[in-house]
């Protein structure tokens, strides 16, 4: 296993822990407490034709301590790293918890969860904060140069790079360390439609946000992807405008993924269900008194969510409550069988265990319901073929790319768009088409899945600013899926739904 971080390791995490754990225990009616020390080393790179626009970096760092007191929570945070700092925190969410008794509604109890003494460190061959900065500046403004030369009229190139430390020591035993990297690489160029009617269209380079290091950035291609960006962006320009009305739909997985994040990873967040989001991201059609009967889509559907796959944006060790990474079924053949949980909420459900979705992305937040890697999975009967999708649809729309999105405030109603669009007649693509979104209910939808691609098709894509909460938290999370066909889905034309 690679080494964790030097510098994070030199931290006095042994003297923190000892300190908050020993003032927890000495705290009449805390049932519960945890100490995490957090550490983020955040790079934002954004180059723009020749030059570099911005570089930033940050490094924040700091300790939160959560407790159970008299069953009401109490939380505070502070980036004093000494002994001292640990117990002022665990005074304060002390303070905090006696404060909130009085609200209470229901006692705070959490589902129970072994005790880990664990070090956890993702895959990275080559951690981006090991390269050189002017090396990565380089590389960036290459590719921006290759999208110019091929006849772009911009182009822009962001990177965002961070490694993530954490430290979490609880009450009940757990001590674990863990290190994780990521990265979200974004070639961006544009072209202006010279014949006087004004449009501009720009596009993104087929580069997704992974949970590894640089070595994911130079195994891409994006010089010579830069160029067909440009070919592609051309013939979007002089595509013909697609003409609205029910279409077959072939999604690949750079369009699916986020129609699965935004109808199903969001439908199926247990805190949703329950409507602590209301104020803020609403709530969700998928109710728990519907869990083992209701028809989320077509039998096809399997649903998983997990902690565990390879080079995801949500995979860890171990959550922000101590609980480690498993795997587990969300939707099974097309039905509602389980949510996304804390230990709290398995607790409240009388489950056995947490499935791991607690999360915060800063020392001074507190752990929410946050959402895992979130995946479709493949045909498992057969390995199906983009290429053999394309060939059962006689006339419909292949789609690449995510771009812009809409959906209700209970995951129900929604449209998405994509980067291209391309005609399949009679089983073949046949140029591209512009002005594409589809529109659908979620379950309609996920009902007229017919055919997915198998093993060799799936993708892992994904976003590193899911965002949820009040404060607002943003999350990474990865969804994977194969490509997908879907008969007879309404396709809107979004210049004429725009008034062009």
């Amino acid at each position: 296993m690679p080494e964790v971080d030097p510098a994070f390791t030199a931290l006095p995490l042994d003297e923190l822990a000892g300190a908050a754990l020993e003032a927890l225990r000495s705290l009449p009616g805390v049932s519960y407490g945890d100490l995490r020390v957090h550490r983020d080393r955040v790079q934002a790179i954004h180059c723009r034709e020749h030059d570099l626009i911005s570089l930033g970096e940050s490094e924040p760092l700091g300790l939160g301590v959560r407790l159970v007191l008299d069953g009401s929570w109490g939380f505070a945070a502070t980036s004093q790293l000494t002994p001292e700092g640990a117990r002022v925190a665990v005074r304060a969410a002390a303070d905090m918890a006696r404060l909130l008794r009085p609200l209470l509604e229901e006692r705070v109890e959490l589902a129970p969860e072994p005790a880990h003494r664990e070090t956890w460190v993702g895959t990275v061959e080559r951690n981006p904060f090991d390269v050189p900065t002017e090396t990565k500046v380089d590389f960036m403004l290459g590719a921006c140069e290759r999208c110019l030369e091929a006849g772009a009229k911009f182009a822009e190139f962001y990177c965002l790079q961070v490694q993530e430390n954490r430290f979490f020591a609880s009450t009940e035993g757990s001590r674990i360390l863990q290190q994780r990297s990521r990265l979200h690489p974004v070639l961006q160029a544009g072209l202006v439609d010279e014949s006087g009617s004004g449009r501009v269209e720009t596009m993104r380079s087929t580069a997704r946000p992974v949970g590894r290091g640089w070595e994911y950035v130079e195994a891409h291609g994006f010089p010579e992807e830069a160029e067909r960006m440009v070919d592609w962006l051309r013939e979007k320009l002089a595509s013909p405008s697609v003409v609205p009305g029910p279409r077959d739909l072939v999604l690949d997985p750079s369009n699916l993924w986020l129609t699965i994040h935004e109808s199903v990873a969001h439908g199926t967040e247990l805190d949703r269900a329950l409507g602590y989001e209301a104020n803020y991201a609403g709530t969700t059609f998928a109710t728990p008194d519907q869990v083992g009967r209701l028809r989320y889509g077509s039998p096809l559907m399997h649903i998983t969510g997990d902690r565990l796959e390879p080079h995801g944006l949500a995979t860890v060790g171990f959550d922000d409550e101590g609980v480690a990474a498993q795997r587990w079924d969300i939707i099974r053949e097309g039905v509602l069988v389980g949510y996304q949980l804390n230990r709290q909420m398995a607790q409240r459900f009388r489950l056995a265990r947490s499935n791991g979705c607690a999360f915060a992305d800063s020392w001074s937040h507190l752990p929410l319901q946050r959402m895992p890697n979130v995946s479709l999975q493949p045909d498992p009967e057969r390995d199906t073929t983009l290429e053999q999708l394309l060939s059962a649809v006689d006339e419909g729309i292949y789609v690449i790319g995510d771009k812009s999105w809409s959906i209700d405030q209970q995951r129900y109603n929604f449209q998405f768009t994509g980067q291209r669009f391309y005609r399949i007649h009679r089983g073949r693509l046949e140029g591209q088409l512009r002005d594409v979104a589809y529109q659908s209910r979620t379950p309609d939808f996920w009902g007229r899945l017919e055919a997915l691609g198998g093993p060799s098709s799936w993708q892992l894509h994904g976003a590193f600013n899911c965002g949820k909460g009040e404060p607002s938290q943003v999350a990474p999370v990865s969804h994977g899926c194969p490509p997908g066909l879907f008969r007879q889905v309404n396709v809107l034309n979004t210049r004429q739904e725009g008034g062009h």
